[in-house]
C-alpha cells in the first residue's frame, strides 16, 4: 500500500542546491517546474522507483501568501539546505485520507520540456498533518512519466532509497501510517521532530548517506 515516493529537500537555491549534490556526492539533477498555487519550484534528484525533490520559494509574493511557502522560507532562511518531509506513495489514497481526516487535492506542474506531470495527494498543506509526519501522493501518470525514471547519469551507482531516519514520537508514527506503514525503512527515535538523515542504496549493496 504505501512505499517512498520521494523525500523533499528544503533549498534556498534550487541550482546551487544540485551543483552541490554533484559536487559533494556524485548525484545530478534536472529541472522540474514549477508550482503556481505555492509559488515554489523544485529540481529533481532521480532514483528509479522514488527520486529527491529538491524544492525552493521561486516566487516570493505567492510563496509568502501559502503555508507551504512560509514554512519553506523559513526552513531555508539560514541559506542551507535541510530534510523537509517524506511523500508515500498511496494504492489506497482515498481510504487514507478519509482514515486521516485529510483533503484530497489534486496538483500538476509542468516540466521544462512542456510535459503536465498530474497527481493526487493529500497532507501537504494540510494542519491535521505535523510537519514530520509523511504526506501521501498518487500520481495520475504512466509509469515512465514518473519523475524518479528521468533519464539521467549520476556519478555513483544508486539504485534508491534505503532508509530514513527520523526523530519525533514513534507511536505517534505508528499512529499515523496504521498497520500499513508496517515495513517501511523508517529508522525513528525519540527527539526533536525532524528527518535527520536519508542513506542511499548503491549498486555494491552500501548506502551513502545524505
Amino acid at each position: 500500500m504505501y512505499s517512498i515516493d520521494h523525500v523533499v529537500l528544503a533549498v534556498a537555491d534550487l541550482d546551487r542546491a544540485g551543483e552541490r549534490l554533484h559536487r559533494e556526492h556524485g548525484l545530478a539533477s534536472v529541472a522540474g517546474g514549477t508550482h503556481p498555487r505555492w509559488g515554489t519550484g523544485n529540481r529533481i534528484v532521480p532514483l528509479g522507483d522514488s527520486y529527491i525533490e529538491l524544492i525552493a520559494v521561486v516566487d516570493h509574493e505567492v510563496g509568502s501568501s501559502t503555508s507551504l511557502g512560509r514554512t519553506l522560507l523559513s526552513s531555508s532562511a539560514d541559506g542551507r539546505d535541510q530534510w523537509f518531509s517524506i511523500c508515500l506513495s498511496d494504492t489506497q489514497l482515498e481510504a487514507t485520507a478519509r482514515r486521516l481526516g485529510l483533503h484530497v487535492e489534486a496538483g500538476a506542474r509542468r516540466r521544462p520540456d512542456g510535459v503536465e506531470l498530474r497527481w493526487r495527494g493529500a497532507g501537504i498543506e494540510d494542519e491535521a498533518r505535523d510537519a514530520w509526519l509523511p504526506f501521501f501522493i498518487s500520481w495520475d501518470v504512466s509509469a515512465d512519466l514518473h519523475p524518479g525514471r528521468t533519464a539521467i547519469r549520476h556519478e555513483v551507482d544508486v539504485t534508491g532509497i534505503a532508509s530514513v531516519e527520523i526523530a519525533g514520537d514513534p507511536a505517534r508514527l505508528r499512529e499515523w501510517l496504521g498497520p500499513a506503514g508496517e515495513g517501511l525503512p523508517f529508522d525513528v527515535s525519540d527527539g526533536e521532530p525532524q528527518i535527520r538523515t536519508v542513506d542511499l542504496l548503491l549498486g555494491d549493496g552500501t548506502t551513502l548517506r545524505l
